[in-house]
């Protein structure tokens, strides 16, 4: 026979498990935030964009084929910029304590769809840091560009600059919070779930039904010590109206 969980139940259970769901979903906030904000090290971000494009001999005249070749060189362009024939050059110009490939790690490049503009962003744990490797890592590509494909038309469109109050892109604190109270609520709805099918005790009159299969003709309401006190003294009350009334007639 297969067995049927309704709403009535679902709710019960929730309501008789709250307090642990509670527990669950505030821990996990408050862990989240302790790590987030104490364990964590921000990292900034600093991005410069470059321009790069063919020599051109006439520069009046529009040329769609030169245009789509430029855009076809865009892929070569950021392999290039994060090679080490750059990056070791930036390493040694900032006196940074790195290799190329660590150095790399800390690069991304990418363009726009259809776009000869190069978007060059740097993560570091220092906001001024972050802003030097951006420009002169534009700025070395720029120079050595010229040697390692011919092209002398670089433009560097936007530096990367640092602004009074950087903010840093990562951690978000409150976002990694809101996001273990979700998981939390989710663990402690699933955990008092568990808990509850696990639980084979006999609680109520109901559970005797549908283990046993049988109706339940009746049932014995249990008495705490205080209402048998409190049912004693009634009872002593009235036998004694009653005998005062016998003698009084």
């Amino acid at each position: 026979m297969e067995e049927t969980i309704s709403l009535k139940e679902l709710l019960e259970t929730l309501k008789k498990r709250l307090l642990l769901i509670v527990s669950i979903t505030v821990v996990a906030a408050l862990i989240s935030g302790i790590i987030s904000f104490y364990f964590l090290t921000p990292t900034y971000q600093a991005s410069t964009q470059i321009l790069v494009n063919q020599t051109k001999n006439d520069q009046s005249a529009y040329n769609p084929s030169e245009v789509q070749t430029n855009l076809q060189l865009i892929n070569t362009y950021n392999v290039i910029i994060t090679s080490p024939a750059i990056l070791d050059i930036v390493a040694k110009e900032l006196d940074l304590n790195m290799t190329a490939a660590q150095l790399k790690g800390k690069i991304t490049v990418g363009s726009e769809k259809d776009s000869q503009v190069v978007n060059l962003s740097v993560q570091d744990e220092d906001a001024k840091v972050a802003a030097q490797i951006a420009n002169k890592t534009a700025e070395v590509f720029k120079k050595e560009i010229t040697t390692i494909m011919n092209i002398d038309n670089v433009s560097v469109l936007a530096k990367a600059d640092v602004s009074d109050n950087p903010a840093p892109i990562k951690p978000r604190p409150l976002l990694n919070v809101a996001i273990a109270m979700v998981v939390g609520l989710m663990a402690g709805v699933g955990i008092a779930f568990l808990l509850e099918y696990f639980n084979s005790t006999i609680k109520n009159e109901q559970d005797v039904e549908k283990i046993l299969g049988l109706p339940i003709l009746g049932v014995i309401a249990t008495i705490d010590d205080q209402q048998m006190e409190q049912l004693t003294a009634r009872r002593a009350a009235r036998k004694t109206q009653v005998r005062g009334e016998t003698l009084g007639s």
